[in-house]
């Protein structure tokens, strides 16, 4: 990483190849922070929901990923962003096993779980951005 975050890496999320993608990337970052297995699987696991998210309710929209530095600490960042409807009651999609569609309910309230820090920005009727970060143990 040489000392210094690295520059955003854009992805667009605009078809089930695009959670495939935002997987791959969160992958080779999380393996780059050098991560151990298993916080390299939780970090996927929650891109790939969110990435899923994104596409499913959002409608499509982006992925930003870079690699961080604070405090002494590295780590991963991703920012999913879209343009959809937005997200009327914040506390009831993040309850476990809640769903507006046919999943199981886990994706918010599971990937929030999965990493160090989550901040979810939404707006009924112009949009949802979730930030993740993982950080390396």
């Amino acid at each position: 990483m040489n000392g210094s975050p690295d520059a955003p890496r854009p992805l667009d999320i605009t078809a089930s190849a695009g959670v495939v993608q935002a997987r791959q990337l969160a992958r080779a970052l999380a393996q780059e922070c050098r991560f151990s297995l298993v916080e390299q699987t939780k970090l996927i696991t929650a891109a790939s929901e969110l990435a899923r998210n994104t596409l499913i309710h959002g409608g499509g929209g982006t992925m930003t990923a870079r690699l961080v530095e604070e405090r002494g600490r590295r780590g991963v960042r991703l920012v999913f962003s879209d343009d959809g409807p937005g997200i009327t009651d914040v506390e009831l999609a993040l309850t476990d096993g809640w769903t507006s569609g046919g999943g199981m309910g886990l994706g918010l309230s599971g990937s929030r779980r999965l990493v160090d820090d989550f901040v979810l920005d939404t707006t009924p009727g112009r949009g949802t951005a979730v930030t993740v970060t993982k950080w390396a143990r």
